[in-house]
């Protein structure tokens, strides 16, 4: 399990904070996305889950250890893919060989797999691939170390649409059941079907933390329906041919969640987002009994 506990952080004593107070628990085996306004600490919060920055306030423990204390056995289980990739000047066989060796579950047979499905075909010097090709070699070695926690900042910005769809097909298939991953990203068109817990946060706040199953027992999303449909509706935006809209789900309809609506509904309104899920809940379980 990932366990934030009252985190808070900023670059400076006198700055003020980028991470406020922040707590949330993951548990293992589930692919989060981490979904924030640009510049409102989402990649800071990778960082320190990492053990990578020192909080002002709080902790983060993962597998019952304090990242922070950066101890070798729990490094060699994370793994932070960064938006922008830097590889050293060697060929495939030798970067395996020698990073590989720092996680005990690498596995050269994965990578392969994901260098063949990435379609990488120049491996001789990585430090001259093309910046997509960059993310294809280390997306490739973060997978096939097989980290307990795996970690990504805009995993998809510089994948052209091949890449993309080689990256969920490699996700998929490659990643063990107990992996617990975090994805960060403005693309959510990119990954969303893969997501089973939605985190948002502003200015260093979380704003929002629940699974899928959860939003989609409280509310349900229409296309394209006509201007009359969106009477009663919780939010509605035009959308060719009508309008998109988020309602209350009354009929137990497990409709696709519409990210993009959601994240902006949640922003304007996440008290009112969090209490139509915890309502749904609440009914779910009195009916349960």
């Amino acid at each position: 399990m990932l366990d934030i506990q009252n985190l808070s952080f900023g670059y400076g004593h006198s700055c003020k904070l980028v991470i406020d107070n922040l707590s949330l628990q993951l548990p293992q085996g589930v692919v989060a996305g981490l979904l924030a306004p640009n510049g409102t600490g989402k990649t800071t919060l990778l960082h320190l889950i990492m053990g990578a920055l020192t909080p002002r306030k709080g902790r983060v423990v993962f597998d019952g250890v304090n990242t922070r204390d950066r101890r070798p056995e729990t490094l060699a289980e994370m793994m932070l893919v960064p938006e922008e990739i830097t590889l050293p000047s060697m060929n495939i066989n030798r970067f395996m060989t020698l990073y590989g060796s720092l996680y005990p579950r690498f596995s050269r047979e994965i990578m392969e797999r994901c260098i063949e499905e990435f379609r990488i075909t120049d491996i001789n010097k990585l430090n001259a691939l093309s910046m997509g090709q960059k993310k294809k070699v280390y997306l490739s070695f973060a997978l096939a170390c097989r980290p307990k926690l795996l970690l990504m900042d805009e995993p998809t910005n510089g994948l052209d649409i091949p890449g993309k769809a080689a990256l969920r097909r490699l996700m998929a298939g490659v990643l063990d059941e107990d992996t617990t991953v975090i994805i960060s990203t403005h693309q959510v068109r990119d990954l969303e079907q893969m997501l089973e817990q939605i985190i948002i946060m502003d200015r260093g706040n979380l704003l929002f933390n629940h699974s899928v199953s959860e939003i989609q027992s409280a509310v349900a999303f229409r296309l394209n329906v006509p201007a009359d449909a969106t009477e009663g509706a919780i939010d509605s935006v035009p959308a060719p041919g009508g309008y998109n809209i988020m309602v209350e789900n009354l009929d137990g309809d497990e409709s696709p969640v519409n990210l993009e609506m959601l994240f902006d509904y949640v922003m304007r309104e996440h008290e009112h987002m969090n209490t139509l899920i915890d309502n749904a809940l609440k009914t779910q379980h009195h009916d349960e009994l």
